[in-house]
């Protein structure tokens, strides 16, 4: 009688410690070869963090790097062919210029690469102080045309006309991407984030495009709001929000606005994806490639990274490292104890790695 006590409270621990077991096909455990681009600034800072937690934890994927910077103007074919080769890349911030004629790094790689979907998830963490508690929001913006599509020209000296495209096709799929989403991680809400006041074709076709979507997906509720009442909302009463759902232009805004009040840019992650291809970075991109202060001093924030890396991991179906990672993350900044100076703290990015890397079950 007390051996088999003995085995069901065995059972139990055992059955605590793992949920459902996952069953692999063949082959699903061989390391997987990742692009690496350190990026410009602080790039170089947090890259090199995740690749000494990777190396911690022998998460089975290795790093093809390649160094490219914003100042290029292009991204080289090789970086290219290495992302379309491996599928999955994790990349640091490349500094884009502002005014002048060299377009955004950024953008040519999302465009290249179809990655049409940008997600950025903004999460308050335990024990990191924020204006506002419980703050759990997924921006999900269309990332290849609107504001950025880079269509623009001087019609005589003085006048410069810069066009906003808007497609049925590219609104209605990341609609659905953004419904996919919802269905698939249990997200009850999705908001559709516009200025059809206004700009009503370009954006009243957006909205037209969601509620078409909408329509699909009967299990979850739709909202829209307008584009500046959605950032009054979101500093004011972010918990109405769940999932959103915006044009390019919008999305960059409202995922900062998210950021800045669920705890700061430098722990938010995010991901760029498209059918094929993902690309991995910080989430938000306010002041992505750091100050010149920070990086002499070594005090980059690497937890957006980090986070963002768990996300890849979750991406290449090797959920375990990232659960992993992200109870190491979250255990380090509900501690206290080695915070960045963004943070409250005055940590060293290396103080907050070895930390992280101590805390790894």
């Amino acid at each position: 009688m007390r051996r088999g006590a003995m085995r069901v409270m065995e059972m139990v621990r055992w059955n605590g410690r793992r949920g459902v077991t996952y069953m692999p096909r063949p082959g699903d455990g061989e390391a997987r070869a990742v692009t690496m681009i350190p990026g410009d600034g602080i790039g170089p800072l947090v890259t090199g963090a995740v690749q000494q937690v990777m190396e911690a934890m022998h998460a089975p994927i290795f790093f093809e790097t390649f160094h490219v910077s914003g100042n290029m103007t292009s991204v080289p074919s090789d970086v290219i062919d290495s992302i379309r080769k491996n599928k999955v890349c994790l990349k640091g911030g490349l500094a884009t210029p502002v005014g002048g004629g060299v377009s955004s790094l950024n953008v040519q790689l999302r465009k290249e690469l179809d990655l049409f979907a940008s997600l950025v998830h903004c999460f308050t963490l335990p024990g990191l102080p924020t204006r506002h508690d419980h703050v759990d929001i997924v921006v999900i913006r269309e990332n290849t045309e609107g504001e950025y599509s880079g269509l623009e020209h001087e019609v005589v000296p003085g006048v410069v006309e810069s066009l906003k495209v808007i497609t049925k096709f590219c609104s209605e799929r990341i609609a659905k991407y953004a419904f996919e989403y919802a269905y698939l991680n249990n997200r009850k809400t999705v908001t559709a984030v516009h200025k059809a006041n206004i700009m009503k074709l370009a954006d009243g076709l957006f909205l037209e495009s969601c509620r078409e979507v909408a329509k699909k997906y009967p299990g979850i509720k739709y909202n829209e709001i307008i584009v500046d009442n959605c950032c009054m909302q979101l500093v004011s009463k972010p918990e109405q929000f769940d999932v959103m759902v915006t044009p390019n232009l919008y999305g960059n805004l409202v995922a900062n606005t998210a950021a800045g009040i669920a705890g700061g840019t430098g722990v938010m992650p995010g991901g760029n994806v498209g059918a094929e291809h993902a690309v991995f970075e910080q989430g938000a991109s306010a002041g992505n490639v750091g100050n010149e202060k920070i990086l002499v001093q070594k005090k980059a924030n690497p937890v957006a990274l980090l986070l963002s890396s768990a996300m890849m991991l979750r991406h290449l179906q090797f959920p375990s490292f990232a659960d992993r990672l992200e109870q190491a993350v979250i255990g380090v900044i509900k501690e206290g104890k080695y915070r960045t100076k963004d943070l409250g703290g005055d940590s060293t990015t290396q103080e907050v790695v070895d930390a992280v890397i101590e805390k790894l079950d």
